[in-house]
């Protein structure tokens, strides 16, 4: 092979990874969902970290939550854009739904904290 064969293939493998990269990243990016949306999404399903926590969200607008082993009631409802949970005595709290795949980011306004995890079908738990 000449060396400029040799160097054309190389640009070439390059511009191949990168879009490859390129393309993969635009896959993994997270898209905000919207009222419907997330309704479609969470109703029936359960959100989870598949270590600290686990929140099953019931069709019937009930929260059955479960972290660090502490069971907890409670509600969900979407207001607007915006997933909204609220615990037996704590105040309802919105989020913004963030998503790619299985992948969720609850966001909520004016916080940089978020709380991210995945979204299946609820687990079998104690």
């Amino acid at each position: 092979m000449t060396s400029g064969l040799m160097a054309f293939m190389g640009v070439l493998a390059a511009l191949l990874v990168a879009g490859a990269a390129a393309e993969a990243g635009a896959t993994n990016a997270l898209r905000q969902l919207k009222g419907r949306e997330i309704t479609a999404k969470f109703s029936g399903q359960e959100f989870t970290d598949e270590v600290h926590f686990a929140q099953a969200f019931r069709r019937d607008g009930t929260l059955d939550s479960i972290s660090m082993g502490k069971h907890r009631a409670g509600k969900w409802r979407v207001v607007g854009n915006e997933l909204c949970l609220s615990h037996e005595s704590d105040e309802q709290r919105c989020y913004q739904v963030w998503m790619s795949g299985k992948t969720v980011q609850l966001r909520q306004p004016g916080v940089s904290i978020t709380e991210d995890g995945i979204l299946q079908r609820p687990a079998g738990r104690n």
